[in-house]
């Protein structure tokens, strides 16, 4: 695999820039430096790199064409959406030329068919617009996190994004029914029909989807769009153990026909760095909660919206019943339901704080890891064992439903961070993971930051097959390089 283009003299980089603004335009060539600086750093600050340029794209066939150029040139190319990665999967990487092709122009939404409960969005689309768009034809599209504001759809798609809502929806991936997208030699692959089946061969799309682009540039994508709800019931719950959740879980599961969109783990510590750190955030509880859950059910039944004789709503009627013999049963301590939308906007302002808050609080380390659902409690127990005695705070949060945990380490009370022993805690992390069957990487991506531990927890045989379709399908290596498959 090369890693290690020529390095174009200055006049060659004019020539270069000069030919992308002939594709693109001169005002959608960004060479200025406070562009390539802005452009140039991870949304952490960690990782950063000055690209030649920043091209902007308006169509499939301009990406097509700068695509082409920097094989020509052979300069890098490294795909930009809103820039909220966490693991520096979208910034260039040092000593490679690079170009950064940025979809933020083609942010068009193409066609919605409501009949077929799809919809066919170009790639700079921003997730918030998105849902936005479907509640216009009373659908929803059900990916969301905290980043929706400014996060874009083919950044999404690059890295797999998951979310709270992942227990109902699942993933990116599995909302995607087709992509358009650009191949390291300019092909364009164009797969938008919207077909629930299609098996005529290799899978390109689910290749392409979670590549962070190492293998090509996604353009666009038609996905499938849900049913608005036509009731929630939110509520923030006390279970007596973490164990325990999963009782709670499938309860709710088994009685609401598999409604349940979020469970959300917030224990008590998570709860009260939130409430220090970020303004007009009060405790859901009045006895905080050591294993709180935030929950949400939902249904587009209009059975589940009817309002009942006794003035509840069904379904925040069933969900009260089925915590009520939970706490019968001892298993749930105590259990807040939303009242209104204000107190349901309360506890996810709440929740979508988290990393805010961590970040206020002071140097973190923060593990994206997910555990068979049967293990959490066991992984949870055992580090807050090994960290508590060496002075290294656990402050995490956990989309509980699909197993994945945010899991940070910060520093507890009299400590300093950077007197930790974290490499000690780090490995005693992984290694627990590895014991458990879990993944050091969930729903964030590999980026830069995680090709150590591709290097060395990734099962082998699935590194070399890595390596096989990167070297196959981008032999000069220009695709997004540096990330995610790590060099041998």
């Amino acid at each position: 695999m090369n890693t290690t283009p020529n390095q174009p003299t200055h006049s060659s980089s004019d020539d270069f820039t000069k030919a992308c603004a002939d594709i693109v335009g001169t005002q959608h060539v960004l060479t200025d430096p406070n562009d390539l600086n802005r452009y140039g750093v991870d949304w952490t600050g960690q990782y950063s790199g000055t690209p030649i340029a920043v091209a902007r794209p308006d169509t499939t066939e301009q990406v097509s064409d700068l695509v082409k150029l920097c094989g020509v040139h052979r300069i890098a190319m490294v795909p930009v959406s809103g820039r909220t990665g966490l693991c520096g999967g979208g910034v260039p990487i040092s000593g490679q030329p690079s170009l950064m092709i940025s979809l933020e122009r083609m942010n068009r939404i193409r066609a919605f068919d409501t009949a077929a409960r799809t919809v066919t969005v170009e790639a700079g689309v921003v997730l918030e617009t998105l849902h936005a768009a479907a509640l216009e034809h009373e659908l929803i599209f059900p990916l969301m996190f905290g980043a929706k504001g400014s996060c874009m759809i083919g950044g999404n798609l690059s890295t797999n994004a998951g979310g709270s809502n992942v227990v109902r929806y699942g993933n990116t991936r599995d909302l995607c029914l087709g992509i358009e997208a650009v191949m390291p030699d300019g092909t364009i692959v164009t797969g938008l029909q919207g077909l629930r089946k299609d098996n005529t061969g290799y899978d390109i799309k689910n290749l392409l989807i979670g590549a962070e682009g190492t293998l090509g540039i996604i353009t666009a994508a038609v996905f499938k769009v849900s049913p608005k709800p036509a009731v929630r019931a939110t509520a923030f719950v006390s279970v007596q153990t973490l164990s325990a959740t999963i009782d709670v879980l499938n309860r709710l599961q088994d009685r609401t026909g598999g409604a349940v969109e979020a469970f959300e783990y917030m224990p008590k510590v998570m709860v009260d760095t939130i409430c220090q750190q970020i303004p007009n955030v009060r405790p859901p509880l009045d006895t905080p909660a050591e294993t709180g859950l935030l929950i949400e059910v939902a249904s587009s039944r209009a059975d589940d919206a009817e309002m009942l004789e006794d003035g509840t709503v069904a379904l925040q009627n069933r969900v009260l019943e089925i915590l009520g013999e939970l706490m019968e049963e001892e298993i749930v301590i105590d259990a807040m339901i939303a009242q209104s939308e204000q107190q349901r906007a309360d506890l996810w302002k709440m929740r979508e704080s988290v990393l805010e808050a961590i970040t206020e609080n002071g140097p973190f380390y923060l593990m994206d890891i997910s555990l068979p659902l049967a293990h959490v409690a066991q992984f949870v127990a055992a580090m807050d064992a090994f960290c508590t005695p060496l002075g290294v705070l656990p402050l995490m949060v956990a989309h509980l439903g699909d197993g994945n945990l945010h899991y940070g380490l910060a520093a507890a009370e009299g400590h300093v961070f950077v007197d930790l022993p974290m490499d000690q805690v780090k490995a005693q992390a992984f290694d627990l993971l590895r014991t458990l069957g879990g993944s050091f990487s969930a729903e964030h991506g590999i980026g830069q930051s995680k090709l150590d531990l591709m290097t060395s927890l990734k099962d082998p045989g699935q590194l070399a097959v890595m390596r096989m379709i990167k070297c196959a399908i981008d032999p000069q290596n220009l695709m997004n390089p540096g990330k995610m498959v790590p060099t041998i």
